[in-house]
């Protein structure tokens, strides 16, 4: 199945169900701020474990209490698709049981 870039009104409505999660420029993003470093690292192997399963990467910063997450679809020439919103749904799932906000 070939994976197409999503149309603005549909990225629209999808972020709507994902708080938090925001548009900039071609790329979603989120910020989550954590307990402790340690959460936070522990968060981001969570997330390179669903990367892997997804075979779909993001950009991930890791800081001292915070993850910073960004992601689009480099082979339909960095749009947004469908893939990103599984990616986001699945990080935006795995994160209260690391205590993320």
């Amino acid at each position: 199945m070939a994976v197409e870039p999503l149309a603005q009104k549909e990225i629209e409505e999808r972020l709507a169900e994902l708080p938090g999660w925001s548009l900039e420029g071609d790329r979603l993003a989120r910020t989550y701020r954590l307990g402790s470093h340690f959460a936070a690292t522990a968060m981001v192997v969570h997330i390179a474990q669903v990367q892997e399963e997804l075979d779909h990467h993001s950009d991930l910063t890791l800081g001292y209490n915070t993850i910073a997450l960004t992601v689009n679809t480099h082979s339909v020439g960095g749009a947004v698709t469908a893939l990103d919103f599984d990616l986001a749904r699945r990080v935006e799932d795995l994160a209260p049981g690391h205590g993320a906000n």
